[in-house]
């Protein structure tokens, strides 16, 4: 297993440096939002995959040909408690550096659930006394304030889009429906799912820039994902005149979340209401706006299927050379 080890290690490198950093410079995923999220779902995945595996290979090296095998060995070692001398000092850091590392992860994705779930239950007892149901859809509340706002919260079959009256005041009943099919869009793909996953991931590998730019990247994703359902029923110039007047209203905290206007914010920790609403950044405004004026044509289906080729390559890769006796030695 010792070349599969440094495989798995420089594949972990790559899946956490420069191939996020060439992803996130190129133009391709604005014309096909979901092979992109695809791919950036893959490219976590199988890092992470790929990150843990190494360490796991490296460690078990002296114990059989593959994981599996070097797995029961050691759980072997651990239930009949035998000598470990087969194992050098390096390989059992490996271990315990993989172990943590698992760990870390899970608990990491478990607490950010937790508390995104707090925020959002805090969230749901103000809507009760402060919000009162709309006529423009079952899962719709209004609440009073001047300013154009419009977000989703998430919950199953508790799930609502908030309105502003000043937001429904502001818009015609065509840019009203945008805004309703762009948010309920969020909540029927379940892109909370997609946030709470790379919040956590960037939650626990801080350090790592490219957790950042994956987040970003998605966040964006999602809101051109929106917009194309919106799209299935408005025209394109009824949902940029939408995405105009929800962006005139104040400037959100850096945290606010992500909505009609913006994207998840980078913290979910920060987020004081656990929403996926809200007004967002400029840059992400500008960006589904120069997406919707540009008009450039969909993806050909050959290279969607190169990509998807790709997402599948970097699972199947790291995990057969995990489970595959000698595969590469």
């Amino acid at each position: 297993m010792f070349w599969t080890s440094y495989f798995l290690a420089v594949l972990a490198i790559a899946l956490a440096w420069p191939v996020p950093i060439l992803l996130s410079r190129a133009r391709w995923p604005a014309r096909s939002p979901f092979t992109a999220m695809l791919l950036w779902q893959a490219i976590a995945l199988a890092g992470g995959l790929s990150m843990i595996g190494a360490m796991l290979v490296y460690g078990l090296e002296p114990l059989g040909d593959n994981l599996l095998a070097g797995l029961n060995a050691l759980a072997a070692m651990v239930l009949h408690n035998a000598p470990t001398t087969e194992l050098g000092f390096w390989h059992i850091f490996a271990l315990s550096a993989a172990a943590l590392l698992t760990a870390h992860l899970l608990f990491t994705l478990l607490l950010t659930y937790y508390r995104i779930e707090r925020q959002r239950r805090r969230h749901r007892e103000l809507l009760a006394l402060l919000a009162s149901p709309s006529a423009d859809g079952p899962r719709t509340v209004v609440i009073s304030h001047d300013s154009p706002v419009a977000y989703c919260l998430p919950g199953g079959a508790r799930s609502v889009t908030v309105l502003s009256d000043g937001l429904m005041s502001a818009l015609e009943p065509a840019e009203l429906r945008a805004v309703l099919d762009h948010e309920n869009a969020h909540l029927d793909q379940r892109h909370h799912l997609l946030l709470w996953a790379f919040a956590a991931w960037r939650q626990a590998l801080p350090w790592l820039p490219t957790t950042r730019l994956a987040q970003e990247a998605v966040n964006s994703l999602i809101e051109m994902l929106a917009d194309d359902v919106a799209l299935r029923t408005e025209s394109k110039a009824t949902l940029i005149k939408a995405i105009a007047i929800v962006a005139s209203g104040p400037a959100p905290s850096p945290n606010a979340g992500s909505g009609f206007t913006g994207q998840i914010a980078p913290d979910v920790e920060a987020q004081p209401d656990g929403t996926t609403g809200g007004a967002g950044s400029a840059l992400t405004t500008a960006t589904r706006v120069s997406r919707l004026l540009s008009a450039e044509p969909p993806l050909s289906a050959a290279f969607r299927g190169l990509v998807l080729a790709a997402c599948v390559l970097l699972l199947a890769v790291p995990t057969a050379l995990l489970i595959v006796p000698g595969l590469l030695g």
